[in-house]
């Protein structure tokens, strides 16, 4: 089976015609969100394919309709599904950046070695993005900044940070 990666969340439904709002999980929504695209559909119960009739956005989240879900019945038992695309499909990013899914699961160190914990998510738009790592002592947000990330291997799954005094004890 293909590798899917999350590129969003139904969240709500929008008028009566079986339109959804969208809380993109990408960096990318213009791109991944465009009519004609096929999305796979997740949840309990139910996995598909689904193609966007039609797209268009508003406050940065897409508004999609989904062929064949043209009711607002239909569009309300999509809520909370998630969207994915094959990663196959997913364009290679320039130098230094990486897509979301490659950084969650690798283990973050220190400069001097010691374990700080692993990423279970990243947060925030490309330019504000935080790595929410899980520790001994609880969460922690690491921004995704040079100087503070002075290491990323999403191959190798680590991730070095040379964090500012007291950064990791907020």
């Amino acid at each position: 089976m293909t590798d899917l990666v999350l590129v969003g969340r139904i969240a709500r439904t929008h008028g009566i015609r079986g339109h959804l709002i969208v809380n993109p999980e990408t960096d990318f929504p213009h791109e991944r969100f465009v009519a004609g695209r096929v999305l796979h559909l997740e949840m309990p119960g139910r996995s598909e394919p689904v193609t966007i009739e039609s797209v268009r956005f508003h406050l940065g989240r897409p508004i999609i309709a989904f062929a064949g879900v043209d009711t607002m019945d239909a569009a309300e038992a999509l809520l909370g599904a998630e969207l994915k695309m094959p990663e196959a499909d997913l364009p290679p990013l320039p130098a230094g950046t990486y897509y979301r899914h490659d950084l969650v699961g690798c283990e973050v160190t220190d400069t001097k070695g010691h374990a700080i914990g692993r990423v279970t998510s990243v947060e925030g738009p490309l330019e504000r993005s935080r790595l929410v790592i899980a520790g001994p002592r609880g969460e922690v947000m690491v921004p995704m900044v040079d100087g503070i990330c002075v290491r990323v291997d999403p191959r190798a799954k680590v991730i070095v940070v040379d964090p500012p005094k007291g950064l990791l004890e907020l």
